[in-house]
């Protein structure tokens, strides 16, 4: 992707280095990863997976501590602002051409532990979204942590992004709260729901492909293809078989690889919102 001298967007907080303030030592990026993985598999919080593997460390709120970056890490980061700021003037667009105004999220990048409406969460739950604030809650050492899984690439790391934004046109839209309204009268199937809102957030990032490249011209040689590779590393049945599982579809969260490749892929072919209608 050529981002650099892209627009940056201002709607950006950052938590760098926070901390519980009892337990003391951060879990090292392989626990992490490993926590990480689990809670892909499984759908548990990956905060109660932490509690087990790390006893007591998570008693009290967590404490922000500036930590210095490294110039990899800030290059990380200005990504991050860079596809965010591409999201807002894509939607933005999209929205006023369909005679409504796009509120725009926020973006907190963090590392360590963040406190947030939703609760308190850490980098090893992954870039998530909290609809009770309306921010998108970044940690960049997922990044290096999306190579490992075999998705590497500036556009796979674009396409996690613009996912979690599609949860936040889920929110403003009323599609969030039609689907948990819908878990609460039918529990046995919500995690079916999950996934139909998971595939719908990977098409609307598909959408923004497509708006974003017609806005900038920017995807280059292979991008596509790398977030098509980052769909398929992040479905719950290959990240099941990674871990030595056996596939349980009854467990899936997400969707299969096969089903994340399809809506993202559709998302981007369309460009068109109505066509993400995953609850069909």
């Amino acid at each position: 992707m050529r981002w650099k001298g892209q627009r940056k967007s201002t709607n950006v907080e950052y938590s760098r280095g926070g901390r519980m303030a009892r337990g003391g030592a951060k879990m090292g990026i392989g626990t992490i990863a490993v926590v990480l993985i689990i809670s892909f598999v499984t759908g548990k919080n990956p905060l109660s997976l932490m509690q087990m593997v790390g006893g007591s460390q998570q008693r009290s709120a967590p404490q922000t501590v500036n930590a210095p970056r490294s110039a990899a890490e800030k290059e990380l980061e200005d990504f991050a602002v860079t596809i965010l700021a591409s999201t807002e003037d894509a939607w933005q667009a999209e929205f006023k051409r369909r005679g409504s105004n796009y509120p725009k999220p926020r973006m907190k990048i963090f590392s360590g532990n963040v406190s947030t409406a939703c609760g308190v969460n850490s980098e090893a739950t992954g870039p998530f979204y909290c609809p009770g604030d309306q921010k998108v809650y970044l940690a960049v050492s997922f990044f290096n942590q999306l190579k490992r899984m075999g998705a590497p690439g500036d556009f796979a790391q674009a396409y996690v992004i613009a996912h979690e934004v599609g949860h936040h046109i889920q929110n403003v839209t009323g599609t969030e709260k039609k689907m948990r309204a819908m878990q609460q009268r039918d529990p046995r199937n919500a995690k079916k729901y999950s996934v139909m809102l998971e595939l719908q957030a990977d098409c609307y990032a598909g959408v923004w492909a497509a708006l974003s490249e017609k806005q900038r011209n920017w995807l280059e040689s292979g991008d596509v293809e790398e977030g098509l590779q980052a769909a398929a590393s992040i479905g719950d049945d290959t990240l099941q078989r990674n871990a030595g599982r056996r596939v349980d579809t009854e467990s899936f969260t997400h969707g299969s690889s096969e089903q994340r490749i399809y809506w993202l892929r559709k998302g981007m072919s369309t460009g068109d919102l109505s066509q993400c209608d995953t609850f069909k």
